[in-house]
């Protein structure tokens, strides 16, 4: 009884489940829900956000200074002469308006 040299099925098998395995993890970690691509755009949506954000806050610390300005403790004369022109149309006897 002679044995072939020819690798058996079982290890065909074998080893065409492992290839396609580890295909398939390959694929999953470059390109999948939590793969390498999906962490670059993370990273870039990242950045946009904290742009987004540090513009976000110096709006608000205008919006506080204007607030500030305008309350009770501190009155500016000024913002409120600018404030009272742009919302209801007034100007001064020494101007003249051009349209």
């Amino acid at each position: 009884m002679s044995r072939s040299t020819r690798p058996s099925f079982g290890a065909l098998i074998f080893f065409s489940v492992a290839f396609a395995l580890s295909i398939y993890f390959t694929f999953a970690a470059v390109q999948g829900d939590y793969g390498l691509f999906r962490r670059v755009e993370i990273s870039a949506e990242t950045e946009t956000l904290r742009a987004e954000l540090a513009f976000l806050q110096a709006e608000v610390a205008r919006m506080e200074n204007l607030t500030r300005r305008l309350s009770d403790d501190f009155l500016d004369v000024d913002l409120l002469d600018e404030q009272a022109r742009g919302v209801l149309g007034l100007i001064r006897a020494d101007e003249i308006v051009i349209r």
